[in-house]
C-alpha cells in the first residue's frame, strides 16, 4: 500500500467514524438506565443495561416501571405518528413526483413558445430561501379551513418543486429522440409518448428523487408545526417534541427519548442502507447529463 492509498483510507475511517458515532450514542444512551446515566454520563457502553427506554417509547411501560428508571411518565402514541408521517410524506412525495416529471417532460421534450424564458424564472426559485413562503402558505391554509388537517400540510408543497423539474429535465435532456419519434410517426401524441415512452426511461432519477423527498418530509419540523397541533394528524417529529417538553418531572428523560428517535430514524436508515448506492449513482449520472 502506497503513503496516498493509506492516507486516503485513514481519511474515510475518521469520516465514518465521526458520522456514525451520533448514532451509536443514541442508541448506547437509548439502552440506559436514566438514573445510572448521571452516575457514568462519559461511558461509551449502555449503562445500567435495560430495554425500558423501548418500552415507554412503545407505551409499554407503566407509570411504577417509568418512576423506577427515572423515566417520563408522558406518553406518546408511536403508532399513530409513525401512521400520520408515512400519510404525510407519502401523499406528497407522490404528489410531487409526478408532478415534477410532467412539468420536466414539458420543458425537456416539447417544444413551445417562452420555454426557456419560464424555465430561467422558475430556476429562480431554488435561490428563494423556503422560510419566505412559510407565513403566505400558512395564510393561505387557514383562509381555505384546512389547517389541523393533512391537506393543509400537502397542498402547498404537492404540485412545485423546482430542484426536482430541474434534476429531471437534465436527465430527460439526454434521452434518445429516435424512439419518440418513431411513436409520433405511428400516431402518438404528447401524452402518451410521456407516459409510454419518457417516463419509463426515467425511472432511475425519479426513483432517487421518491427517496429524496420521502426523507426530506419525513424529518419535515416547521411546516407541520405551524399548521397542525392535532394529535389526529401529527407526523412523528412533532410527536417527539411533545413528548420532550411534556416530561413531568424536572430531568429529561434521554433515555425515552433517544429510543423513541431511534425508532423514528430506523426506516430512513434502511432507506439509505438499501437504496444508497443507487442514489449516489444517480444524482453523479443525472449531474453528467
Amino acid at each position: 500500500m502506497r503513503l496516498g492509498r493509506g492516507l486516503a483510507w485513514s481519511y474515510i475511517i475518521v469520516i465514518l467514524l465521526v458520522t456514525i458515532f451520533p448514532f451509536y450514542w443514541i442508541l448506547r444512551t437509548a439502552l440506559s438506565n436514566n438514573f445510572a446515566m448521571s452516575t457514568d454520563p462519559s461511558s461509551l457502553l449502555p449503562v445500567h443495561f435495560t430495554w425500558g427506554p423501548f418500552k415507554r417509547a412503545l407505551g409499554l411501560a407503566t407509570p411504577a416501571e417509568a418512576a423506577l428508571e427515572n423515566g417520563s411518565g408522558a406518553k406518546i402514541d408511536l403508532a399513530l405518528a409513525l401512521w400520520n408521517s408515512i400519510v404525510y410524506a407519502g401523499i406528497l412525495t407522490l404528489c410531487t413526483v409526478v408532478f415534477s416529471a410532467l412539468a420536466a417532460y414539458a420543458f425537456a421534450r416539447l417544444r413551445w413558445r417562452g420555454r426557456d424564458l419560464v424555465f430561467g424564472i422558475l430556476l429562480t426559485a431554488l435561490m428563494v430561501p423556503s422560510v419566505f413562503t412559510l407565513l403566505p402558505n400558512f395564510v393561505l391554509m387557514k383562509d381555505l379551513g384546512l389547517l389541523n388537517t393533512f391537506g393543509g400540510m400537502i397542498l402547498p408543497g404537492a404540485f412545485f418543486s423546482a430542484f426536482n423539474i430541474f434534476f429531471l429535465r437534465q436527465f430527460m435532456l439526454g434521452l434518445s429522440h429516435e424512439v419518440e419519434e418513431a411513436a409520433i410517426i405511428d400516431g402518438a401524441g404528447p401524452l402518451r409518448v410521456c407516459f409510454r415512452i419518457v417516463l419509463p426511461m426515467s425511472v432511475a432519477p425519479m426513483a432517487t428523487l421518491t427517496l429524496l423527498q420521502f426523507i426530506s418530509t419525513w424529518n419535515d419540523y416547521f411546516w407541520p408545526l405551524l399548521v397542525t397541533n392535532d394529535e389526529s394528524v401529527r407526523p412523528l417529529t412533532l410527536a417527539l417534541a411533545v413528548f420532550k417538553q411534556s416530561s413531568p418531572q424536572a430531568s429529561l428523560d434521554w433515555a425515552g427519548l433517544m429510543a423513541a428517535t431511534l425508532v423514528a430514524a430506523l426506516p430512513m436508515l434502511l432507506l439509505f442502507v438499501v437504496f444508497g448506492r443507487r442514489l449516489v449513482n444517480s444524482i453523479g449520472f443525472t449531474g453528467i447529463k
